[in-house]
C-alpha cells in the first residue's frame, strides 16, 4: 500500500497506519480546513473534561503529531502521546521535541495496569481494528478511579441537518481533499468510516460493555462530534 492509497473498513492494521503515514506531513492542516476550525474547540473540551491535576500522567492515544497533547502538558500533565503510525510519530517529534512520543497499538499498549490516571483518544477508536479490544486495554492502563475521554465524530440529532452533513463527508470533503491533501483516498475512508460508525448511545454501550462506569457524552457541534466520558471503576 502507497501513501496514494487508502484503508478500507476492515482496518486492516498495516494498511491505516500505512495511511497515516501518508498524509502525516499535512495532516494537522487538513484536519483545521476540513473542520472549518472546529477542531480547536474539540480539543478545548476534550482538555475540559479530563480535568487533569498538574504532575497527573495522561495517555493520548492516537495523538498523531501531537497536537491533541500539547494542552495536556501545558497543563503541567506528564503526558505521553501514543500513535501506532511512525510517519505521524517522526512529523510530531520534529515540531513538538518537547512532548513525549511513543510507537503503541491500541489494541496491546505497552504500557503495565493501572499507569495512567487518565486516559484519551480524539478520532482514533473509529480506525482500531477491534475497538473493544481497544476499550478494554484503555481500562487495563487506567488506575481504579481514573477516567477516560473519547472525542469521536458521531451522528448529528437533528435529521434536517444529519441529512446537510451526509451530503457534505459524501460530496464536498472528497472535493476539498483532492484539492488540498497529499492523499485524497484517504479522505475517502474518513467519510465512510464516520458513516459505519455506531452513534452516541450505541458507543456508550460498548464502552460499558468493554468495563467503563459512569459513562456519559456529550455533543459537539449539532453531534457531528460526541465527546463519551467514563471511569474506571474502584477495585
Amino acid at each position: 500500500m502507497t501513501s496514494g492509497t487508502r484503508a478500507d473498513l476492515d482496518k486492516r492494521p498495516v494498511d491505516v497506519s500505512t495511511m497515516f503515514d501518508g498524509v502525516a506531513e499535512r495532516y494537522d492542516l487538513m484536519n483545521t480546513v476540513l473542520a472549518l476550525g472546529s477542531d480547536r474547540r474539540w480539543r478545548r473540551l476534550v482538555t475540559r473534561l479530563l480535568d487533569l491535576q498538574r504532575g497527573e500522567r495522561v495517555l493520548d492515544l492516537a495523538a498523531g503529531t501531537g497536537t491533541s497533547t500539547e494542552p495536556f502538558a501545558a497543563l503541567g500533565a506528564r503526558a505521553v502521546a501514543c500513535d501506532f503510525s511512525l510517519g505521524m510519530l517522526h512529523v510530531g517529534r520534529r515540531r513538538r521535541p518537547d512532548l513525549s512520543f511513543l510507537a503503541g497499538d491500541a489494541t496491546r499498549l505497552p504500557f503495565a495496569d493501572a499507569t495512567f490516571d487518565a486516559v484519551t483518544i480524539s478520532f482514533g477508536l473509529r480506525n482500531v481494528v477491534d475497538p473493544d479490544a481497544g476499550l478494554r486495554e484503555m481500562l487495563r492502563v487506567t488506575r481504579p478511579g481514573g477516567r477516560l475521554v473519547v472525542c469521536e465524530f458521531s451522528h448529528p440529532t437533528w435529521a434536517p441537518f444529519r441529512h446537510v452533513y451526509d451530503r457534505y463527508l459524501l460530496s464536498v470533503l472528497p472535493a476539498v481533499a483532492r484539492r488540498a491533501a497529499s492523499n485524497p483516498e484517504a479522505y475517502d475512508y474518513l467519510a465512510e468510516s464516520i458513516q459505519a460508525w455506531p452513534d452516541q448511545p450505541a458507543l456508550a454501550a460498548r464502552l460499558r460493555a468493554a468495563g467503563w462506569g459512569e459513562v456519559s457524552w456529550q455533543d459537539a457541534s449539532g453531534g457531528i462530534v460526541a465527546l463519551h466520558r467514563a471511569v474506571r471503576p474502584p477495585t
